[in-house]
């Protein structure tokens, strides 16, 4: 079998690519664009086509005809997204639809989408359920749910077997830690490093629940291996909120370091955001294995053996009409 998987040089996207190649025997075709992954990411034994999604990609299609597409491929910095929203909606909902288009053209059996908490907004208490109302409050969230949306529609309508995943702020190694805008546990353990103090937007009392990537790669696969996924949307990770206050200061401990964090001014975002998780039980035999302090040292470990590399950050916003300071 042929497997596509978008985004191979990120987090998940790596990471889930080592366990295929580790644990099967399918051809594996990943597809990246190295706007923030690394090639270092990719095993040698990955057919790497370095490309965008907003590209032609039927000759892909045509060449390697892909039975199952994993989707992970996103620009997720949900806080940035109000003032890059051009960018947001073009690597996040254009090249989906690119992506959709070609699975239906091609005939793909089955298509996993990694969503996002973000669709949930705030209007709903959390734990949020996939039963929730979406009311997504930023321009990445409504990229992710219109991905969801036109997801079911290319169902309806010519019949392609989709699963939407909305995953929980997974962390591990092989993640971006150079990119100043999202991966908060990334952000804060490049300052560790480079002896700055780690930054919080607001007080800190925020709840997130943090998920380690070891404990989602079996499920993922399950969620294009079974025929009771088709159609569903799964909540993934996640089982043990904290406030990002708790998050740093664990961190701190993990690394032994005596900076403390410094408080920036709030942005806008969802005050407490978590999700249950019983559904990826039942349908994709998750189970949280990796506490947070154990996750964290496992990533620190990895992290202190990486390359020096330069802080990404943005030459130009698209709007800055009441951008952050600090991000000016």
């Amino acid at each position: 079998m042929s497997i596509l998987v978008t985004g191979n040089a990120g987090l998940i996207g790596a990471r889930f690519c080592d366990w295929l190649i580790e644990n099967t025997n399918h051809q594996v075709i990943g597809i990246d664009d190295l706007s923030g992954g690394y090639r270092e990411n990719i095993k040698p034994e990955i057919i790497f086509i370095n490309k965008s999604l907003l590209e032609d990609l039927t000759g892909i299609f045509d060449e390697y005809k892909p039975q199952v597409i994993y989707h992970f491929a996103a620009y997720a910095a949900e806080g940035l997204s109000p003032f890059i929203r051009k960018y947001n909606y073009e690597n996040n909902l254009i090249a989906s639809v690119n992506l959709i288009n070609n699975a239906i053209k091609f005939g793909v059996k089955r298509f996993v989408f990694t969503s996002s908490m973000a669709v949930y907004g705030e209007v709903n208490n959390p734990p949020f359920s996939e039963s929730d109302p979406t009311v997504p409050i930023d321009p990445y969230g409504i990229a992710k749910l219109a991905v969801e949306q036109d997801l079911k529609v290319a169902k309806d309508q010519h019949d392609l077997n989709y699963t939407i995943i909305r995953p929980h702020n997974f962390y591990g190694s092989k993640q971006n830690i150079w990119d100043r805008y999202r991966n908060v546990l990334g952000i804060w353990m490049n300052q560790i490093i480079n002896g700055q103090q780690p930054t919080i937007f607001g007080t800190g009392e925020q709840r997130r629940a943090f998920s380690c990537i070891d404990d989602a790669l079996i499920p993922l696969w399950n969620a294009s291996q079974r025929e009771s996924c088709i159609g569903e949307i799964i909540n993934l990770g996640g089982a043990e909120d904290t406030s990002i206050l708790d998050a740093c200061l664990t961190l701190l401990e993990v690394t032994g370091s005596n900076l403390e964090p410094i408080f920036l001014q709030s942005r806008h975002e969802a005050k407490n955001a978590f999700s249950t998780w019983q559904k990826s039980v039942d349908f994709l035999d998750f189970e949280h294995k990796t506490t947070l302090k154990n996750g964290l040292s496992m990533m620190w470990e990895w992290a202190k053996e990486q390359p020096t590399r330069p802080q990404f950050t943005w030459d130009k916003y698209e709007l800055d009409k009441q951008l952050y300071d600090y991000w000016k």
